[in-house]
């Protein structure tokens, strides 16, 4: 290692390196364009070092670090934050910034394009098959969803229980009907810029919602008919005060009233004008009340509750459960996505939209192999 004169900061590396790129590379085309995508995933790859490895020294990096960073990349994959490509593309723009500091001189080797610090970085073919169901599969799930949030309907009184069955049939038909992924939907911890689609995003003119697309760009998604109809549904039911208010709120109530207490402090409150408020309201009622956007419900949370219908609807694959990206199926849809634009796309002639509408009552679902049923042993 050198001396403390000639070291260099990780985060100062990294400014140099975005600078560069940001100006145009002589070694490639379109180099502003890739700084300003590489700059998040570099910033948070040095915050990492710096809270996971107390690393703030790009001297001090080698290869067991960056064996830490692809093992954290595939947790992340496990716990259906990130994609396998998007793993992987994290781990590409760390690499390749590494890769210029050993042109520059500043390092000798890079740490990251070794075999053993990329052995576990997860690869599309390290995906399980069963992640994804069969139609008939989500068929089975949603009749169930549908079922009870038509129950729910017939107690007028239940407002908050029909107002979270329709939460949670709009969020499996979002999933399960559009290209949308679980990290665009929901908020996804340790990415600021991922904090859960609001209902700002979404157009029901156009059919379309507005996403941070794994390009780490703004993407307007077709919202087919199945997708709309819940999601609408469920806005009337919700009613949200504000268009900033998340799609699916966090229902975490320690978390609510973290957020309602900071904001009520920004607005000039005292702590005991506050504590005053909340011994009269719970957290969510004085967010409604002072209109403050609860925070939405994580990535992680978004499983939980799929694991929980799973369960109730007796729904299951080897013990597995219905992930957010196995709801979608097989595909991601990426050519139905369009970059959004300054004012909200007119609505797309494509196979995606020419559903428009969804009956108010709804056929029975005919399983295609009735022998499924004897598959699915009883979850409780």
């Amino acid at each position: 290692m050198t001396d403390s004169e000639t070291d260099v900061a990780v985060v100062d590396a990294v400014d140099a390196y975005l600078q560069r790129k940001a100006v145009g590379d002589p070694d490639g085309r379109g180099a502003g364009t890739y700084a300003s995508n590489a700059e998040s995933i570099l910033r948070r790859w040095a915050d990492w070092l710096e809270a996971e490895h107390n690393v703030h020294s790009l001297f001090v990096l080698d290869v067991e670090h960056m064996h830490a960073y692809a093992t954290e990349l595939r947790t992340r994959v496990d716990r259906g934050e990130y994609t396998a490509s998007t793993a992987g593309t994290y781990y590409a723009v760390v690499r390749a910034f590494l890769s210029w500091c050993v042109r520059g001189g500043i390092l000798e080797s890079n740490p990251a394009a070794t075999d053993d610090a990329t052995a576990t970085l997860p690869t599309a073919d390290d995906r399980p098959g069963r992640e994804y169901w069969t139609a008939t599969q989500r068929r089975r799930l949603e009749r169930y969803l549908r079922e009870r949030t038509l129950a729910a309907s017939t107690a007028p009184d239940n407002h908050d229980e029909r107002c979270n069955r329709l939460r949670e049939y709009a969020m499996v038909s979002l999933l399960a009907h559009s290209s949308v992924r679980g990290s665009e939907l929901f908020s996804v911890p340790d990415d600021e810029r991922r904090t859960g689609a609001t209902w700002e995003d979404v157009d029901f003119y156009t059919g379309t919602i507005r996403v941070l697309g794994k390009s780490q760009r703004l993407e307007d998604v077709p919202l087919p008919g199945p997708a709309r109809t819940p999601l609408r549904r469920y806005r009337v039911v919700f009613d949200p005060p504000a268009n900033d208010w998340p799609l699916f709120p966090t229902r975490h109530a320690p978390s609510i009233a973290r957020r309602v207490k900071n904001v009520l402090a920004e607005r000039g409150y005292d702590d005991e004008e506050i504590d005053a408020l909340c011994a009269d309201a719970t957290a969510s009622e004085l967010a409604r009340e002072h209109a403050i956007s609860p925070p939405a419900i994580t990535t992680e949370g978004a499983r939980s509750v799929l694991k929980r219908l799973c369960k109730d609807a007796n729904v299951d694959v080897d013990g597995n459960y219905l992930t957010p990206r196995g709801v979608r199926g097989d595909h991601d849809g990426d050519s139905y996505r369009r970059e959004a634009t300054a004012s909200k796309p007119a609505l797309r002639t494509s196979a995606l939209e020419q559903t428009i509408a969804v009956p108010e009552t709804y056929p029975p679902i005919v399983d295609v192999d009735s022998s499924e049923h004897d598959e699915h042993s009883e979850s409780r």
